[in-house]
């Protein structure tokens, strides 16, 4: 399969990569595309945003996380029914993992994946000087395929002259002219840009940037430019596994809470849990008074702290979540989830409000950047994702800190992101398991067989002593 693809990267962090991603995922998907939409790197709010252009579930291709393998079965695995896959780049070209040349950058993944690759320059406030850095990024890395650029923020001098001197200079294709567009803009906050669950004009931004696009650029062009991809070198092996079905019979059922509250999972997370044998049933911490019959608890990510209220008030759910615990459930939780299974949440204006309690610590937002960046987080002890020593893959990105509890009790010691190497992170006791640290499962399958061991084992554990009940009911 030659897997039609591109890859649209920037200059470097907000030139309008995402601006160009969404609104070229949903004029294609106009044309009667299928477009399978991925990330590189860890993020979560750019895939959510990219379901929105084109209706398909995007997936994260991570180089430092992930082996190339697992990045080339998830690439394959995902785009191999599409008509054409656009993978959002992250950051600027070559930036990846802190003191890591380009690993872990879009430029190694678009090398990985031998894809033509569309770079996104700001030129606002340059002239000539954009063919200099244009040139730049050309010469940085032979293997790499830039194969056309587009400008953004552009001018009528940019789209009537430098266009043509980049050409004319670099024998690179512009496949056209942005013009600022102060009515087309992604709110924020502090994570990044707004959730989709939490934007209500999110399609109607979207089908304007699909409507820039066409008028602006040769989308008939970017088109043939996917197209004329090589088929990427995929191992018969992967291939194979690729091939071989789920597994047939369910060994437990795992709980993901998924609301407006915990949105930030990786979909191939979801996918590799029930490939391994989980049947994956959603539930909401905000809205539902009650917990499905289960096996385990995955709480992943997202914005507990912008729903305090809500989520206190819903007593009865924690309550469920407090029930689940008390008979030895596996719970694992990630950032806003371990934020969410703390005693306390002390929100941005200091007001104290209550959470799970699971674990005895108080986790305070901040409006500084507290975590960012990829580790390595070896488990201080035994837990439900790993033995103790064994070193996991992961990244942090989070505006709080949690304090109460001691050095003794962390689930893990990382290394790498900010802060100092060696220094404790999260919570892990018993059934529990809570971390600031997001892991990518296909790319972690110890941790993932831990968990998915834990909670078979609490099935059986449960089977023929009590009937299935909901909990909290």
């Amino acid at each position: 399969m030659n897997y039609p693809r591109l890859i649209i990267a920037g200059v470097q962090s907000g030139v309008g990569k995402t601006t160009l991603s969404l609104g070229l995922m949903s004029a294609l998907s106009n044309r009667g595309l299928v477009v399978q939409p991925f990330k590189v790197g860890p993020d979560y709010i750019d895939s959510g945003l990219h379901f929105q252009a084109c209706g398909r579930r995007s997936h994260n291709l991570d180089s430092w996380m992930g082996t190339e393998e697992v990045l080339k079965t998830v690439f394959a695995k995902n785009a191999a029914d599409a008509d054409v896959a656009v993978i959002e780049g992250v950051m600027g070209l070559f930036d990846g993992v802190k003191g890591g040349h380009i690993q872990g950058s879009t430029a190694e993944l678009a090398i990985l994946l031998d894809a033509p690759l569309i770079l996104v320059v700001n030129v606002q406030g340059m002239a000539q000087s954009c063919v200099a850095i244009i040139k730049g990024f050309m010469d940085y890395e032979p293997r790499l395929k830039i194969t056309a650029v587009v400008l953004n923020n552009a001018s009528a001098y940019h789209q009537t002259v430098l266009r043509k001197n980049i050409e004319a200079e670099l024998g690179i294709k512009v496949l056209g002219c942005l013009p600022r567009q102060a009515e087309i803009k992604m709110p924020s906050r502090h994570l990044g840009l707004l959730p989709a669950d939490e934007n209500t004009e999110i399609q109607a931004i979207i089908a304007r940037m699909a409507d820039l696009i066409e008028a602006q650029l040769e989308v008939d062009a970017i088109i043939k430019m996917a197209q004329a991809a090589a088929a990427p070198n995929i191992n018969k092996e992967c291939l194979a596994r690729l091939n071989q079905s789920r597994a047939e019979a369910k060994r437990t059922i795992i709980g993901v809470a998924r609301d407006a509250a915990f949105s930030f999972y990786y979909q191939d997370n979801l996918d590799y849990l029930e490939e391994l044998g989980a049947e994956i049933i959603c539930f909401s911490p905000l809205k539902d008074a009650t917990l499905p019959d289960m096996d385990g608890i995955y709480l992943g990510g997202g914005f507990p702290e912008m729903f305090l209220p809500q989520l206190e008030a819903n007593h009865s759910m924690m309550n469920a979540i407090r029930e689940a615990h008390q008979i030895a459930m596996p719970i694992y939780a990630e950032c806003g989830g371990f934020i969410y299974l703390c005693e306390r949440i002390s929100d941005f204006a200091g007001r104290i409000w209550s959470g799970v309690g699971l674990v005895p610590a108080q986790a305070s937002l901040s409006k500084c950047l507290e975590g960012l960046g990829y580790v390595e987080a070896s488990a201080a002890r035994d837990s439900i994702l790993a033995n103790q020593g064994e070193v996991l893959r992961g990244h942090e990105f989070h505006y709080s800190t949690i304090s109460g509890f001691n050095d003794g009790q962390a689930a893990y010691h990382l290394n790498g992101g900010k802060g100092e190497d060696g220094r404790g992170d999260g919570y892990a006791l018993d059934n529990l398991l809570g971390s600031y640290v997001h892991l990518h499962l296909r790319s972690n399958p110890t941790a993932a067989n831990h968990f998915i061991n834990a909670c078979a084992a609490f099935k059986s554990s449960k089977e023929g002593h009590h009937p299935a009940a909901t909990i909290g009911s």
